[in-house]
C-alpha cells in the first residue's frame, strides 16, 4: 500500500513524519512517496523530495515572485499522483498549494482518496469554501475540536484527532522553578517575521529595564541561522547602553540567545512575549503567562484585512472565545502598551493565577495525546472502506 504526501512548511514535516512512523507501526509494508521535509524524508526514504527549502515562503509578495517555480511543482506533483496511482494523497495544511491540488486530483482522478490532515484555517478567512473542499476531500482530520463540527454541518467528513503538539510538548516537560527576572522572548521561525518583530520586543525589554534593572532576557532561536539574525539586531539596538546607565552589567548579557530551546525557556521564564503562531498554543501549555505580539509587511497585513474574519489572531483566544491573552497586531504593537500590559503580569499573583487557569481549560480541549496515532488509524480505515 502506498501514500503520497505533500507538506510544503517546517511544521508540517514534523507532523508528517509523526504520522508516517504511526502509518508504519499499523502497517510496517506501507510505502511513503511525495514531497515535504528532511524529516520526512528521513522515515520515507531517499525517493521521498525534500523541496523544504524553496517550498516554504511567507506572504503574498514571496509567493508571487516564486510563482513559477510553484507552477512547475504543480503539474509535477499532479502527475506523479495520476502517473503512481497511489492508495491515498495525504495533503498536510498547505492550502494555498494543496487545495487546488486536492481540486485538479478529483477532476483528473474521481476515485483518487484525498485525506487532508492540519486542516486549512478556512474557517477563518472563507467559510464560504468548505463546500467546496468536501467535493474535492473524501476525510479532514482535525486538531481543534469547533473544526470537525463545522465542516460536518457542511457536508464535510471531518474527525477530531486531537492536537500532536500535546504529545511532543508532554516529551520536552522538565522540573524547572520559574526565575522571577526572568522574560522569555519568541520572536518567530521565520527570517522576515524576526526582522519585524523582535525590534519591538528589544525596546520593550528597555523599557522594562528602566523600571526593574534586575531583570534579564532569552530569546528563543528556531536556528543558528536565526540567531545571527537576532545577534546582528541586538548590536545596532541600545538597550545595552540602558544598563549601562543603571551601572549593570552591559553587553548582549542583557538579552542571551538560547538556539532550539524554546519549550525549555517556557518553563523557565516568569513571563513571555509570543509572536503569533503555534508558539502561543506551547506557551499556554506550559503555562507561561504571555502577550501576543505580530508584525508583518503593510502590503501583506492589509491583504490579510481583507479576507481575515475572525476576531481574534491568537488561538488561544479563538479557543476560548475571548481575549484570554492581550493581542499586539501591527500598528497596535508598541513597546510602551506592551511594557505596559506585561507588568501585572510580572506583579500581580491574581492575574497570572486567572492567565494560567484560563490556560489550562484552552489546553484541555486538544485531547491528552495520541493524536498522531488517532490520525493514522483513521487514514488506514479511510483507505479500507475504498478498497
Amino acid at each position: 500500500m502506498t501514500i503520497y504526501f505533500v507538506a510544503g512548511e517546517v511544521s508540517a514535516d514534523n507532523h508528517g513524519a509523526a504520522l508516517m512512523r504511526s502509518l508504519r507501526e499499523l502497517d510496517p509494508r506501507l510505502t511513503f512517496t511525495g514531497r515535504g521535509g528532511p524529516q520526512m524524508q528521513a522515515v520515507a526514504g531517499k525517493q521521498f523530495k525534500n523541496w523544504l527549502g524553496d517550498a516554504a515562503v511567507l506572504g503574498l509578495w514571496e509567493v508571487l515572485r516564486k510563482y513559477g517555480y510553484f507552477r512547475e511543482q504543480f503539474r509535477e506533483t499532479l502527475k506523479e499522483v495520476l502517473e503512481s496511482k497511489p492508495d491515498a494523497v495525504v495533503l498536510i495544511d498547505y492550502p494555498g498549494f494543496n487545495l487546488r491540488l486536492a481540486r485538479a486530483l478529483r477532476r483528473r482522478s474521481p476515485r483518487q482518496k484525498i485525506i487532508y490532515y492540519i486542516s486549512p484555517q478556512i474557517w477563518a478567512w472563507n467559510r464560504g469554501r468548505i463546500k467546496g473542499m468536501a467535493r474535492s476531500l473524501d476525510l479532514v482530520l482535525c486538531i481543534f475540536p469547533f473544526e470537525s463540527d463545522l465542516y460536518n454541518e457542511s457536508g464535510l467528513h471531518a474527525i477530531f484527532v486531537g492536537h500532536p503538539m500535546i504529545e511532543r510538548l508532554q516529551a520536552q516537560k522538565i522540573d524547572a522553578e520559574r526565575d522571577a527576572s526572568l522574560i522569555g522572548l519568541f520572536p518567530g521561525s521565520r527570517l522576515r517575521e524576526v526582522r519585524q518583530i523582535f525590534p519591538v520586543m528589544i525596546e520593550t525589554a528597555r523599557l522594562l529595564l528602566q523600571d526593574n534593572p534586575s531583570l534579564h532576557f532569552e530569546v528563543a532561536a528556531a536556528s543558528e541561522e536565526l540567531a545571527q539574525e537576532i545577534s546582528e539586531l541586538l548590536a545596532i539596538n541600545p538597550l545595552s547602553r540602558a544598563r549601562e546607565e543603571k551601572a549593570t552589567p552591559q553587553g548582549f548579557e542583557v538579552i542571551q540567545i538560547a538556539v532550539g530551546e524554546t519549550a525549555t525557556l517556557m518553563q523557565r521564564a516568569f513571563v513571555g512575549i509570543v509572536a503569533s503562531g503555534s508558539a502561543t498554543l506551547e506557551a499556554a501549555y506550559f503555562r507561561m503567562p504571555f502577550v501576543l505580539i505580530y508584525k508583518v509587511a503593510w502590503p501583506t497585513y492589509l491583504g490579510a484585512r481583507l479576507v481575515v474574519n475572525v476576531e481574534y489572531l491568537g488561538m488561544p483566544n479563538l479557543l476560548a472565545g475571548k481575549e484570554v491573552v492581550p493581542e499586539f497586531i501591527q500598528h497596535r504593537a508598541d513597546p510602551g502598551a506592551i511594557a505596559g500590559v506585561m507588568r501585572p503580569l510580572m506583579e500581580d499573583a491574581p492575574a497570572r493565577e486567572q492567565m494560567i487557569s484560563e490556560f489550562d481549560t484552552i489546553i484541555g480541549k486538544l485531547g491528552t495525546g495520541g493524536a498522531t496515532e488517532r490520525a493514522a488509524r483513521a487514514v488506514i480505515e479511510e483507505i479500507s472502506d475504498g478498497a
